[in-house]
């Protein structure tokens, strides 16, 4: 990837390549309505340190809003024929989703009642969502300890692992061959026209000054950090998240659902015998944008306790490898924002996804790539995660964030 841009001027300038500027980079690409020039600027090359990296790598429909709904099964779709999306394009590989599905656990009846209110609204949506008791859950699964627990939710109908590296690595690849230009560089100030409505251009680290038409705001955790040089403020910050891949001596006889305890960590199967678990601290602040240090007392004190209480199976295990990522979570609802800023009409949003980005970025891009084409959205109408519901003060609170 070149460091140096090959124009001076961009229709489009993306802050941040990782999946949610690619996926939009591809959409844009893929419409042909659209016929700009687009320029990403990446600081993270090889994406080590990005979310996208970092991610669980599943999707649900379990959630509280119909629109999240719709858009996980539009990424369900996408995943099942990407084929057909990308053109019928033979290098692009037939993917499906390995469906063990997604299980909420609620130990009171505060909980229970929202997983109830939940499914209503996902079944209305086409979901499969299926409340279980404990003692449908022990059936089931017998290998769960379901003592504390009042009620269960699952669904394993496109709920589950997908490979979310191969489709962030085809949207880039066929991005690129249709003309997106990627650089390896690092977008550092923007300047305003006088009156302050639009940016005029941005500057990157290697001090080149780039005139763009739009710039979109697709920087993960730091999306603060790129709307601070635009003069916006937008409530997003990194939250660490720290992630175990483990094995268990007595591997479990039954694919693992993706489980969430109700002490919010989770747990799924991972395969050959081995699981993938995630959470983190009870006290959650905002960290620096390079800190991914391990917190060792966490697993010890805190996670592994957990996971052989609920799976008693688990009590003998041995780690295979650890990381810890960041969720660019939006402290003002845990839902994405997006759009136009309501001042400054040519700076878009794509930001605050709260550990669901992932699974939402064919929807959010195909999204913001329409907005970005037709001014408005054509296939979801997502407006309701526009970022005028901030200056409104109108949260739009999703309840099923992990």
């Amino acid at each position: 990837m070149s460091q140096q841009p090959k124009q001076s001027h961009y229709d489009l300038v993306i802050v941040g390549g990782a999946i949610m500027g690619s996926s939009t980079a591809w959409f844009l690409s893929d419409n042909p309505d659209f016929n700009g020039s687009v320029l990403v600027v990446e600081r993270d090359p090889n994406y080590e340190a990005c979310s996208t990296t970092h991610t669980n790598s599943c999707m649900r429909q379990q959630f509280s809003s119909e629109l999240n709904v719709r858009i996980s099964q539009f990424a369900a779709d996408f995943v099942k024929n990407i084929r057909s999306y990308m053109g019928n394009d033979e290098r692009v590989p037939e993917l499906s989703i390995r469906n063990f599905g997604y299980m909420y656990l609620a130990d009171n009846e505060g909980f229970a009642d929202v997983l109830r209110e939940s499914q209503q609204v996902q079944l209305a949506a086409g979901a499969a969502t299926q409340l279980m008791t404990p003692e449908q859950i022990k059936a089931a699964y017998p290998f769960y300890n379901v003592d504390d627990i009042v009620l269960g939710s699952i669904n394993t109908v496109d709920e589950g692992y997908w490979d979310g590296s191969t489709v962030f690595e085809w949207w880039r690849r066929q991005a690129a061959e249709r003309g997106v230009e990627y650089i390896a560089n690092e977008v550092v100030a923007m300047t305003k026209n006088a009156a302050g409505n639009t940016i005029e251009s941005v500057t990157l680290k290697s001090g080149e000054v780039i005139s763009c038409g739009q710039v979109l705001n697709a920087s993960g955790p730091r999306a603060a950090r790129t709307a601070k040089m635009a003069g916006i403020d937008v409530p997003v910050e990194p939250r660490k998240r720290y992630s175990w891949v483990f094995k268990a001596e007595q591997p479990l006889d039954r694919d693992l659902p993706l489980t969430i305890d109700p002490s919010g960590v989770h747990v799924r199967e991972n395969g050959g015998g081995t699981y993938q678990c995630g959470g983190h601290s009870d006290i959650d602040p905002a960290v620096a944008y390079d800190d991914f240090a391990m917190d060792h007392a966490i697993w010890d004190n805190h996670v592994w306790p957990i996971l052989a209480t609920r799976i008693p199976q688990f009590e003998a295990i041995k780690i295979q490898s650890e990381w810890g990522g960041h969720y660019a979570y939006n402290v003002f609802d845990h839902n994405a924002i997006m759009g136009p800023h309501h001042e400054v009409e040519n700076f878009i949003f794509l930001n605050g996804f709260s550990g669901h980005g992932l699974q939402q970025s064919p929807a959010m891009g195909r999204g913001t790539a329409e907005l970005i084409t037709y001014g408005e959205y054509r296939s979801l109408d997502l407006t309701p995660f526009n970022y005028e519901r901030i200056v409104r003060n109108e949260p739009f609170i999703e309840k099923a964030v992990i």
